[in-house]
């Protein structure tokens, strides 16, 4: 019996000190962590809207109004996960960047950066998370597949795999095309998201 409360003991010890050290490392990372994690934030938004200075969080932003605007357009399967407004060296409004979650990746969720210039010309796509099958789904992240985005202003982007031009068409990645599918979806969402919430209206 003696053996049992000595053990328990001991158990509980190494259990308390273990949940202790793990709660000082969290406390000691974490800042870290988020410093980073907002490095890479801005790091993108720059990519994606290059002619802005500075980026200011989208004060109307509602992720239960922006999920609404998503259903009503066939959009359920993604996110707007927040938008910023990017201002040039005098302080007016260059553009948006609209960050997105898609839910339709192969191998879980794509998070990604939209840039759009005030005009509604697309500037760029960056891609904040992604986790698809290297050689094929992860393509999407390389400058060949993004770029086809960059300086297009379209009502919406349609993929295609049989090499169909014009200014709103993606060429789908080979044996990607779940991924081409999700990432061209949030692009298009974040322009739905533009186009009705950001002023931007419907592209003509």
């Amino acid at each position: 019996m003696d053996k049992i409360i000595k053990n328990t003991l001991i158990l509980t010890v190494i259990t308390v000190v273990s949940g202790l050290l793990l709660g000082l490392v969290y406390d000691i990372t974490k800042e870290p962590i988020a410093t980073a994690q907002e490095n890479t934030r801005q790091e993108a938004f720059r990519s994606v809207l290059p002619d802005a200075a500075s980026f200011e969080e989208y004060e109307g932003y509602d992720a239960e109004k922006a999920g609404e605007l998503l259903r009503e357009n066939g959009y359920d399967p993604d996110e707007i996960s927040g938008a910023v407004t990017g201002k040039d060296g005098s302080g007016e409004t260059v553009g948006y960047v609209v960050n997105v979650i898609s839910h339709e990746g192969y191998a879980g969720d794509i998070e990604i950066s939209v840039g759009i210039a005030a005009d509604g010309t697309v500037t760029g796509i960056e891609m904040l998370s992604i986790s698809e099958t290297a050689g094929l789904g992860m393509k999407a992240a390389e400058a060949d597949f993004k770029d086809q985005f960059k300086g297009k202003k379209v009502e919406k982007f349609t993929y295609t795999k049989s090499g169909e031009s014009g200014d709103d068409m993606i060429d789908a990645i080979s044996g990607a095309t779940i991924t081409t599918n999700a990432v061209t979806n949030a692009v298009d969402a974040a322009l739905v998201y533009y186009q009705n919430e950001l002023g931007g209206g419907v592209i003509e």
